[in-house]
């Protein structure tokens, strides 16, 4: 029986107490020699994203894309300040919560690209939104059978079903139940981020991982 927190099953990637900033300064340092940058809120975006590109075949260290975990929505503008046209003038493309759209509006607005003010113009400009969040959004395209196979078979079924007879959480959308659980410990979250790409079948990719590909790897 494997558990998620098997040493090696998150290979290179930053985890721990420091995760955030650490991956964050890893990324920023691959970024001197970048055609393309795709700005994620976190860690497990990141290998969310990263993950995804290797199933499409795409090599984003030959195509110098970096993926660069910001650290949340509102540290968008600093970014898209530093990397757009008045910056180091690199194609930007990312990723955001639909709950966090007025943010992404703001921090274009703010950092001079634009004034978008609908989903649709923030698509045009590279960034693509996930309902709720992109674990939503995988959990969604795997289907909840599969998802609480995948459960299972990392030796974690027992602590979900103990989650779900939870009072708060007994009733509940069992989709909304399994992103809760993967969010509850931020390894489990980091972990659960490339076993949902790596489950899910090719043509359910969610469609604004396969967008944010597209159009980061456009420029490169």
């Amino acid at each position: 029986m494997i558990r998620v927190d098997v040493p090696g099953l998150l290979g290179d990637y930053a985890n721990g107490p420091t995760a955030g900033p650490e991956a964050t300064a890893r990324a920023l340092e691959k970024c001197a020699d970048a055609s393309a940058v795709v700005l994620v809120e976190g860690v497990s975006d990141q290998i969310a994203v990263e993950s995804a590109a290797l199933r499409r075949e795409h090599d984003l260290a030959a195509r110098r894309v970096v993926v660069v975990p910001v650290g949340g929505a509102h540290a968008t503008r600093r970014f898209l300040t530093r990397f757009g046209p008045d910056g180091a003038g690199l194609r930007v493309a990312g990723l955001y919560d639909v709950g966090e759209e007025a943010v992404l509006l703001r921090a274009f607005a703010a950092a001079g690209l634009g004034t978008p003010t609908a989903p649709a113009d923030l698509e045009r400009l590279g960034f693509h939104a996930c309902v709720v969040d992109l674990e939503d959004e995988l959990i969604r395209a795997v289907g909840v059978p599969r998802v609480e196979a995948l459960v299972a078979e990392h030796g974690e079924l027992g602590s979900f079903r103990t989650m779900q007879r939870q009072e708060a959480w007994r009733g509940r959308p069992v989709e909304a139940q399994l992103r809760r659980f993967i969010a509850g410990r931020a390894r489990r979250k980091l972990c659960y981020a490339r076993l949902l790409v790596e489950t899910v079948h090719l043509d359910r990719m969610p469609r604004p991982l396969d967008a944010v590909l597209t159009h980061a790897l456009g420029a490169a």
